[in-house]
């Protein structure tokens, strides 16, 4: 328990402000969860005798997460959240996340096949295109 103290204390859900030179003051946020687990059991080993006494098996766990939530931004007397988005946690999260990636994909394709120039600035052209003239 101490060492999980030492690490989850309110610095660590309230980080140390970071001041730019323009004089807004950033202060990062976390969330910190944490877990415990433990069980046992007295049971009869295979190889013991009426009288023998019973065995112990136990065992226990302890889990922490620290995820960035946001900054606090203050500037000029106003504070306002700035968040931090958040990785995705489920398989249907991801696939969300994927569908406009997957939609300019299939722009790009169509565009192509009728002959048009693709419309994304990340695609690189061939000599062919840049030597038009």
């Amino acid at each position: 328990m101490e060492r999980i103290r030492s690490m989850v204390d309110v610095n660590t859900i309230v980080g140390e402000p970071i001041t730019t030179p323009d004089g807004t003051t950033l202060i990062p946020v976390s969330k910190v969860t944490f877990g415990f687990g433990a069980g046992g059991s007295d049971f009869q080993s295979r190889n013991a005798k009426d009288n023998t006494p019973l065995c112990f098996g136990g065992g226990g766990a302890t889990g922490v997460s620290i995820v960035p939530v946001g900054f606090l931004v203050v500037r000029d007397g106003d504070a306002h959240m700035l968040p931090v988005n958040m990785p995705a946690e489920t398989s249907a999260d991801r696939l969300i996340e994927m569908i406009p990636g997957a939609v300019s994909s299939v722009q790009n394709f169509v565009s192509k096949r009728r002959g048009g120039k693709s419309e994304s600035p990340a695609e690189p052209q061939t000599a062919d295109e840049t030597t038009e003239e």
